[in-house]
């Protein structure tokens, strides 16, 4: 496989030896000079200078042919721009970005970006795992359908204990997929199913509706 890696930093080069070491091929962008000559110095002329940002270079660069492209500069600005140069010039049908401030994974995500990675979210949602009252766990992100798999746990002062999940106001295109509830069999809830504390709930959501979402099942 052919991919391009924008960024030749702590990741991007660490990344690049793993790729290589699989028997992949493979080229490195790095804006800095110093950075490119110690890349080729480790590696062998895998990295050239230039600004993953910029047609001409990724041209240069071979991006027609690459079956993946992946952006992981400090720049959350620039991933995305590379990212969607490669997709939408170049025609590359897998693009990674990464995402420095998590903030900006749901922009990322609307423009079309494959696949997006937060170090800071993948880190915090680490140890939120292991804190017993955690609100939001994300189990898998379907990015095509712009979807989220999350458990949202119901804590003992939840304002929702006792009320029916028809009672509740939950946002538009949000579904209620399971309950695990102590030693029980895990079920698929109902309109008439009494919210417990410290009831598991997995649900369906959206980025945008993530934070409806847990009001309406843990209350203000």
């Amino acid at each position: 496989m052919y991919i391009i890696i924008i960024g030749g930093g702590q990741v991007g080069y660490y990344l690049a030896k793993a790729l290589l070491d699989e028997g992949h091929e493979l080229l490195v962008l790095e804006k800095d000079a110093a950075r490119t000559a110690f890349i080729c110095n480790e590696l062998g002329s895998v990295c050239i200078r230039g600004d993953g940002c910029e047609m001409a270079t990724l041209e240069e660069a071979g991006a027609g042919r690459a079956e993946m492209f992946v952006a992981v500069t400090g720049d959350d600005e620039d991933n995305l721009v590379s990212c969607q140069a490669a997709k939408h010039k170049f025609n590359v049908p897998r693009t990674v970005a990464r995402v420095n401030n998590p903030k900006n994974e749901t922009i990322f995500k609307k423009m079309g970006i494959d696949v997006t990675i937060s170090s800071t979210k993948i880190i915090l949602e680490s140890i939120e795992e292991e804190v017993p009252t955690h609100p939001i766990t994300h189990l898998l992100d379907i990015q095509e359908q712009g979807l989220e798999i999350v458990e949202i746990k119901i804590p003992p002062h939840a304002t929702t204990i006792g009320k029916t999940v028809k009672e509740l106001p939950l946002p538009a295109g949000n579904t209620l997929s399971l309950v695990i509830r102590g030693q029980q069999k895990p079920f698929v809830p109902d309109e008439d199913t009494v919210l417990e504390a410290e009831d598991q709930i997995v649900a369906i959501t959206t980025p945008e509706t993530e934070e409806a979402l847990e009001t309406a099942l843990r209350g203000s």
